[in-house]
């Protein structure tokens, strides 16, 4: 009798399972959860957040799929939560979203904004012609941001989402490190960045230097954590710098600065994309200089090579800074689909971190 016809028995472990579909932006991984979240409760995208961060029943979710071995300390992702509510008139998002990694939850997050877009259309959540563009709604914790999503052939070729207005927080603001003193600029888009550039210690944004670039970039990072410039000017849940932008500036184009650079955010994540919220903020700095905007455009590399393109949309005076409204254009590509398993019975449970 041939295997295929004995009667087998099965054992089935009583499992917690999570279906995710999988993206990549620029390289950054960026895993969309499909179901297997608890309900999270709040009002609005920034309350589930603080609710996710504080409830185990939640988090156990992020730390198996961002956590070895189903994950990685450099993974990212996101729940899909209810949109916030909205005033008569003024229109719903097509859905809404808690960005995740493995120290905890963030509160912007561009290259998954993209990578939103992109799965939003292929999966027939927002209808789209096979040519042209198809604006997509996203509530996100630091505000609606909006992705448009453009389709040549029945494809989706480029994601361009404009993000939420961003400013200059402060310039030139001395650090102390190991590397000696430093000064950097801080500014918001969407999360709170320092940036300066890789050579004012020592270092160019390229991957044999991706050890000493990851331990700048949490040095300065923690250093300036409870500084003024980390406080947001109306919420204490935006505070925080959430990551460092070491960069190499590369010249000019007739389009624009051209230049390197790599994030490193939460504890020492490394975004392999050049960075959404952080292109933001660099549009932010890039504006007060005169050197984007109208046609000038960032084109923006990161450590890998990939590249997005920065362009401010417009600029004004709130009565206390100037606020620019970036956009920036990427692309993503689906990389997997998974049912992720915890059996009951393993004892690594959710998985470990070794960085």
């Amino acid at each position: 009798m041939s295997l295929a016809s004995t009667p087998q028995q099965t054992i089935e472990p009583t499992a917690r399972r999570v279906r995710t579909v999988d993206y990549h932006t620029g390289g950054e991984p960026f895993r969309i959860v499909l179901d297997g979240v608890p309900e999270i409760p709040g009002t609005t995208v920034l309350d589930r957040r603080a609710y996710a961060s504080t409830h185990d029943e939640v988090d156990v979710v992020r730390r198996l799929l961002c956590q070895e071995p189903r994950g990685h300390a450099d993974m990212y992702g996101c729940f899909l939560v209810p949109p916030n509510p909205v005033a008569e008139g003024e229109l719903p998002a097509h859905l809404a979203v808690l960005f995740w990694h493995k120290d905890g939850y963030s509160t912007a997050c561009g290259h998954g904004t993209i990578a939103l877009g992109a799965w939003a259309v292929h999966s027939g959540l927002v209808a789209a012609e096979p040519d042209g563009e198809t604006e997509v709604r996203i509530d996100v914790p630091s505000g609606r941001v909006i992705a448009r999503v453009r389709c040549t052939g029945g494809r989706v070729s480029a994601v361009t989402f404009r993000n939420v207005p961003s400013w200059v927080v402060a310039r030139s603001v001395p650090v102390p490190t190991s590397r000696g003193h430093v000064t950097v600029d801080v500014a918001y888009g969407g999360a709170i960045y320092a940036t300066l550039p890789a050579a004012a210690v020592g270092l160019a944004v390229t991957p044999e230097h991706y050890g000493e670039l990851i331990a700048i970039g949490r040095e300065i990072k923690w250093a300036l954590n409870e500084h003024e410039v980390a406080r947001h000017p109306s919420d204490e849940r935006l505070s925080g710098i959430y990551g460092t932008i070491l960069v190499d500036d590369l010249g000019e184009l007739e389009t624009g600065p051209h230049q390197r650079n790599v994030t490193v955010f939460a504890d020492g994540e490394v975004d392999r994309s050049p960075c959404g919220s952080g292109t933001s903020a660099r549009l932010a700095l890039l504006a007060a200089e005169g050197r984007v905007g109208g046609n000038k455009v960032l084109t923006h590399d990161s450590i890998v090579g990939s590249r997005f393109i920065g362009r401010v949309v417009s600029s004004a005076h709130d009565g206390v800074r100037q606020v620019v409204v970036p956009e920036v254009t990427g692309t993503a590509f689906r990389t997997g689909e998974h049912t992720f398993v915890l059996d009951p019975d393993d004892d690594l449970g959710t998985g470990f971190v070794l960085r």
